[in-house]
């Protein structure tokens, strides 16, 4: 069972319709993206998708940050989760490249419990490229 990180710290899945890979995706569906995925797959599609789900295979390929960021630039306004190997060093980043949520194995959940995310989870405050044109 997976376990959900956002602002507010650990909770439960709450998204009920089935996920599918991109190339079978459809509007009633949210879609997987795998971390070598081009966004402008999407291009066209983005206002029928209410969930996109990136992949990262592990803690140190940042490729998902980068889809984040290109889908929130092409105007996607829907759910962006990240899921697989986000650790909780990189909650902020993730954050402030598009990503909601992101979605954890209980493992994960184990080795870094919810008070390591909330920690950064003033993600906000601590932009330091705001800071510095501010």
């Amino acid at each position: 069972m997976s376990i959900i990180v956002t602002d507010k710290g650990f909770g439960p899945d709450d998204w009920t319709a089935p996920i599918s890979a991109l190339e079978d995706a459809r509007t009633d569906h949210g879609i997987d993206l795998p971390s070598s995925a081009d966004p402008q797959e999407l291009a066209g599609r983005l206002p029928g998708i209410r969930l996109i789900r990136v992949d990262f295979p592990s803690f140190s390929d940042g490729r998902g940050f980068t889809i984040a960021r290109h889908l929130r630039l092409m105007g996607y306004k829907g759910r962006l989760r990240a899921r697989g190997h986000v650790i909780a060093d990189q909650y902020a980043m993730a954050r402030r490249a598009g990503f909601d949520e992101i979605e954890i194995s209980e493992d994960l959940a184990a080795r870094q419990p919810e008070d390591h995310w909330l920690f950064r989870a003033d993600w906000q405050a601590h932009d330091y490229q705001a800071r510095l044109r501010g």
